[in-house]
């Protein structure tokens, strides 16, 4: 793949990403460092991006699409459905949890991807 300077710009802009930002947040990133990017420049690169496996698309029930690059270790998502805030975590209990039931009922486990809804609990005290 070519890299434009622009293409640059973007592909910074993602790495340096901690929220998994829509198309439209990468676009107001981008264009308040190289004011010449144009929204179109943003979408075609993403997608480019995306199918050359440099990031992930991400739906999290929100109405758009969110972005992240390729981690390199896997994580799982949980997202705050008030403040649409995402938190990344890896719990070893879950992902051998996984394994086993793939196991159980006669496969092996190559992918997968969790993603929790949740909203915060009312009392902080119940939080654990």
């Amino acid at each position: 793949m070519r890299m434009t300077e622009q293409r640059r710009v973007i592909a910074r802009v993602l790495e340096n990403s901690t929220d998994h930002p829509d198309v439209e947040e990468v676009y107001r990133r981008a264009s308040a460092i190289d004011d010449k990017i144009s929204i179109s420049t943003v979408y075609r690169t993403v997608k480019l991006f995306e199918d050359a496996g440099i990031i992930a698309r991400h739906d999290f029930r929100d109405g758009r699409s969110r972005y992240e690059t390729v981690p390199d270790e896997h994580h799982d998502h949980l997202i705050d459905l008030r403040s649409g805030q995402v938190i990344e975590f890896r719990n070893e209990e879950i992902e051998a949890l996984q394994d086993l039931i793939a196991k159980r009922l006669g496969y092996r486990l190559v992918d997968h991807r969790l993603e929790l809804y949740a909203v915060p609990l009312d009392d902080p005290k119940k939080r654990a």
